[in-house]
C-alpha cells in the first residue's frame, strides 16, 4: 500500500496564522482507499526541516510528499513546479537568519520538482477554484523544503514524487466574506483534489 505524506507549517514572523496547520489535520481525515496518509506540521525554521525531513523519510518511507505552505501574499492557489538554489535573509520562527545565499553551494540554481503539477492544476481548477502553476517557490522556507524534498526523491528509496502547493492567506475563524476570497472550506476542497491525484499517481 503506498505512503502519501502530507505536510503543512506552523506560524511564522508576520503570520501569526498558518492555515496549513489546520489544513493537513483535516486532510489527514480523509479516506483514501489503497493508501495510507501520515502527515506531519513543521515548525517554520531550517533547523526544523533539516532534523524532521531525513526522520520522516526513514520511518514511513513515503511513496509521496505531498507539501503545503502559505504565501501571505497570494490571491491564487499555486503549484510549484521547481524549487531555486536560494536563501533570503529572512528570520525564521526559531529566529535564525540564514548566512548564505544559497541552499547547495556549487549546485544548479534550480531543480524541477518530481510532481504531475498539470494534474494537480486541472484538478484543483475542476472545483471551481483558482490556481496557476508556478516557477518561483520564493526563498524562504517553503521553498527550502521544495529543494530537501526534491532531493530526497533523487535518493535511493526516496518517494517518487513531490508536491508543493501554495496556498493563500484565509480567515482563522469562519467569516462572511465576498466571493473572490477564498476560505479555509476552499483549501480543504483543493487539499483533497491534489491528494487524490497524488494518490492516483502512485497507483499508475
Amino acid at each position: 500500500m503506498p505512503t502519501i505524506l502530507i505536510t503543512g507549517f506552523g506560524p511564522f514572523p508576520g503570520a501569526p496564522f498558518n492555515p496549513t496547520g489546520p489544513l493537513v489535520e483535516r486532510l489527514a481525515r480523509v479516506k483514501r482507499p489503497g493508501v495510507k496518509i501520515v502527515t506531519h506540521i513543521f515548525e517554520t525554521s531550517y533547523k526544523a526541516v533539516d532534523r524532521d525531513l531525513p526522520k520522516l523519510m526513514a520511518r514511513y518511507k513515503p511513496d509521496a510528499l505531498l507539501m503545503f505552505g502559505l504565501a501571505t501574499r497570494a490571491r491564487i492557489i499555486r503549484i510549484e513546479t521547481r524549487a531555486q538554489n536560494a536563501l533570503a535573509a529572512l528570520p525564521d520562527a526559531a529566529g535564525r537568519t540564514p548566512k548564505r545565499a544559497a541552499i547547495a553551494k556549487g549546485k544548479a540554481e534550480a531543480q524541477p520538482m518530481a510532481l504531475p503539477s498539470h494534474l494537480i492544476l486541472q484538478a484543483i481548477r475542476t472545483t471551481g477554484l483558482r490556481a496557476r502553476l508556478s516557477r518561483d517557490a520564493g526563498q524562504y522556507l517553503c521553498n527550502y523544503l521544495c529543494w530537501r524534498a526534491t532531493e530526497a526523491t533523487t535518493s535511493r528509496n526516496g518517494p517518487r514524487l513531490a508536491a508543493f502547493v501554495h496556498v493563500p492567506l484565509v480567515a482563522e475563524k469562519p467569516v462572511k466574506t465576498v466571493k473572490k476570497k477564498f476560505t479555509f472550506d476552499d483549501l480543504v476542497i483543493a487539499g483533497e483534489a491534489a491528494l487524490r491525484v497524488v494518490a492516483k499517481t502512485c497507483h499508475d
